[in-house]
């Protein structure tokens, strides 16, 4: 998403149709649109995927009187002019939303709604609000009073493209007004007063309270199973990134190798050809993975894959962010078992990643017994470890849950654990599975006694979600009971990487 600007409109104009409007014109005029960029450019934007427009969505702020009973589209408008936007005002105001037929499904009008929400909270406004046209209410007009269509649509009895839409949204019913818009005949001349409440807003006469950062963290505990195909994969891939996405987690962690069942029609060609045979799936699954990242809005961190590179077999992972873009990660110390059943090298990449809430760090397994390559992280500003992993023993888990604590103590961060449970009997070198994944964060007054923010069961599949604030990191460097960072010896010794 980006503002919209004036040399996009011959794109838009050739694209789109309007939805909300009194008159016959196909679109908003250029004028219009360089008069909503002019008095207001932070509420006009458009979704763009490679150079192409895909959605835009414009908005003004109006004062709370004038909206809160009846009004027209006309009205609230100010007959298309815009002379009733007021930058002093409390409501953002809706007055359209486009998204291109052949890019529905993807979120993406969800995608700008939570962008609006995002600055109704930064512009410290009272509300949303829009009408809401109800496009399916002539099939029901004859038999159904508006109320009771709403109430039926609300209960899922009656299916709306528009009010559907908007209530899964957070949205809710003010009221019902007439005549919103004379030429809608589909929903009968009748509209909603649909409304978003933000619940950080502060009167005028009040200081504002700037938001803290929390951010969500969703955890896939997942259960081995036998799956037989990389649909099969999927089909519980996408069941927890929708799950854990319905929570409006900003991030996702798999564990690491999360596909190795892919591998069971391969164990008649012995271990280190049955991975490099899985190997072959890492490409197909990183798409997937990017896919899902979109449509589900959430940064989906991939566990754990095997990749080969001519000869050589890598374990490594993706960062699939839901803007789109990926960035690959890897681990850097492979086990003894990993060398000696599979073949596996060692990987080379040490760094960390931006991603729209939080920098963060990720290190597979192994990786988090070595305190170094976090603390490299650390003094790159990483606030955020994700450790995916895969232990078979109890004593192994330990290992990284203990070391896991550690590191969040000593580099002043959270780190997030993921692993896999169950067992894969037809799978060999991938027998059993023991894994309690969890959030752990510093040992300060701040956050908990223990330092674990969250855990999962123990050996049972299920999600784990999490909030983290970040603002407390911050507070905890500078004002700290011990910070482990900023009272480092740099004097008697440092840490680097070589080149």
């Amino acid at each position: 998403m980006r503002p919209l600007q004036a040399e996009d409109y011959t794109q838009l104009s050739q694209s789109f149709r309007r939805t909300y409007t009194d008159s016959s014109d196909v679109f908003w005029s250029h004028v219009q649109i360089q008069k909503l960029i002019n008095i207001f450019p932070e509420g006009q934007i458009v979704t763009v995927v490679d150079d192409l427009i895909v959605g835009c969505a414009l908005s003004i702020i109006v004062d709370y009187e004038r909206v809160k009973y009846d009004h027209t589209y006309s009205d609230i408008t100010g007959k298309e002019t815009f002379s009733t936007h007021n930058p002093k005002g409390n409501i953002l105001y809706g007055i359209e939303v486009f998204i291109h037929p052949g890019y529905r499904g993807l979120r993406l009008a969800r995608r700008m709604y939570e962008y609006r929400k995002e600055l109704c909270e930064t512009l410290n406004l009272k509300a949303i609000m829009f009408g809401g046209r109800i496009p399916n209410y002539h099939e029901y007009a004859a038999i159904l009073r508006p109320k009771e269509y709403i109430q039926k649509v609300h209960k899922k009895e009656i299916y709306d493209p528009v009010l559907t839409f908007q209530l899964s949204n957070d949205f809710h019913v003010r009221k019902v007004m007439t005549n919103y818009l004379p030429n809608d005949e589909e929903s009968k001349h009748y509209a909603c007063l649909l409304q978003w409440d933000n619940i950080y807003y502060q009167t005028p006469s009040v200081d504002f309270i700037p938001q803290k950062s929390f951010v969500r963290l969703g955890l896939v505990q997942w259960q081995m199973r036998t799956l037989e195909t990389i649909k099969d994969i999927f089909e519980q891939v996408e069941f927890f990134v929708d799950a854990v996405s319905d929570y409006k987690s900003d991030f996702v962690l798999f564990p690491e190798y999360f596909n190795a069942p892919l591998m069971a029609k391969f164990n008649h060609l012995g271990e280190s050809h049955a991975i490099r045979e899985l190997a072959k799936f890492t490409d197909e699954t990183r798409k997937r993975f990017v896919q899902l990242a979109i449509s589900y809005n959430i940064n989906i961190i991939t566990g754990s894959m095997p990749e080969l590179r001519g000869n050589d077999l890598y374990n490594v992972g993706f960062l699939c962010r839901r803007d789109g873009t990926y960035e690959t990660y890897e681990k850097i110390h492979v086990t003894p078992d990993e060398t000696k059943s599979w073949g596996l090298s060692g990987g080379k990449i040490i760094k960390t990643f931006d991603t729209d809430c939080a920098k963060i760090g990720i290190l597979i397994c192994y990786d988090v017994e070595y305190p170094e390559l976090s603390r490299i992280m650390a003094d790159q500003g990483m606030q955020i470890l994700f450790v995916p992993f895969l232990t078979d023993t109890q004593n192994g888990y330990s290992r990284v849950r203990i070391c896991a604590q550690a590191r969040a103590i000593e580099n002043e961060c959270y780190v997030v654990i993921a692993g896999s449970v169950g067992n894969l009997p037809r799978v060999h070198n991938m027998d059993i599975q023991y894994a309690q994944s969890g959030v752990f964060s510093p040992c300060d007054f701040a956050f908990p006694t223990d330092g674990k923010c969250a855990e999962a069961t123990p050996n049972t599949e299920m999600i784990l979600v999490s909030d983290v604030n970040l603002d407390l990191l911050t507070e905890l460097h500078t004002y700290g009971s011990v910070r482990n960072l900023k009272d480092r010896r740099n004097d008697l010794y440092e840490l680097r990487l070589k080149k």
